[in-house]
């Protein structure tokens, strides 16, 4: 009975943050009236036919192609973000090199600076190189631990696992990287996954990027698409159909999360280090 208190806070804060995703939900059965009338997510009535006409989408291809577009961005990023930068940050935390602080301090000083200062040299870049309306740009810079951030957290994580276990595992017989895979990396697992995760969420939201990279409709990514179905009046503006849409769009971004929360509460409990 003490603690009554405190659960019916944190439900109190549970409900206000879920609300805006419930009313998501329900505007996408309202009418263009109803949306802006009724703060309250229950809609008059339920007509699902309004989530086979949003997956139709106002271009010649259905939302499948462009979840299929987004995918091919996402999942190739996310891979080479999360190799890319656990390895420069195995680098950084486990040897050392010359002018180690020196660049360290070069890639600390990218996470202040704003991405939109760079967006015009890449698009110039990459319009050089021939590979502007490609996905490249999207996926390639990951490769090369783009995200100072993801790089930083690494190194403390990395420096938090006791050298001891380098040790051991090199009186085994482990080169670098059977250090790395076998040892280090499953100690390190929840900010890996957090990492995983971050980059989906980041790219699966990102509109700048591929409005200024992409220039062809057929290639564009979800975010681009609910920008151009927005956008659209040649079928009458309906609220209702955008707002369907990006419930469908949110699917992916749930589905990664709620699977990811369990993996990184069963890294932290298989992983972890105590003491």
């Amino acid at each position: 009975m003490k603690k009554l208190p405190l659960y019916l806070l944190l439900t109190a804060g549970a409900v206000v943050m879920i609300y805006p995703l419930l009313w998501l939900v329900g505007a996408s059965f309202k009418s263009n009236d109803e949306i802006f009338s009724s703060p309250w997510f229950i809609p008059s009535s339920f007509d699902l036919s309004v989530y086979a006409r949003a997956w139709k989408t106002v271009t010649p291809h259905s939302m499948g192609h462009y979840f299929l577009n987004t995918f091919l961005i996402i999942i190739p990023k996310t891979v080479f973000a999360v190799i890319s930068s656990v390895l420069v940050a195995y680098g950084f935390a486990r040897f050392d090199f010359p002018l180690k602080k020196l660049f360290f301090a070069l890639l600390l000083g990218t996470m202040f600076m704003p991405a939109i200062v760079t967006v015009m040299p890449l698009y110039l870049m990459w319009s050089a190189a021939g590979l502007h309306d490609t996905y490249i740009p999207l996926t390639l810079p990951s490769l090369f631990a783009a995200e100072g951030a993801f790089v930083f957290m690494l190194v403390q994580f990395f420096k938090g696992v006791p050298k001891e276990f380098d040790e051991a595992a090199r009186l085994d017989g482990c080169g670098n990287i059977q250090l790395l895979v076998y040892i280090l990396a499953p100690c390190i697992r929840p900010v890996i996954v957090s990492i995983a995760v971050f980059t989906f969420l980041w790219t699966m939201n990102d509109f700048l990027t591929p409005l200024i990279m992409i220039s062809s409709v057929e290639k564009y990514p979800l975010s681009l698409i609910l920008r151009l179905s927005a956008d659209s009046t040649g079928d009458g503006y309906e609220q209702r159909k955008i707002i369907a849409m990006s419930v469908i769009g949110l699917i992916p971004s749930i589905a990664v999360f709620a699977a990811a929360q369990k993996k990184f509460i069963s890294g932290i409990t298989a992983g972890g280090l105590s003491g």
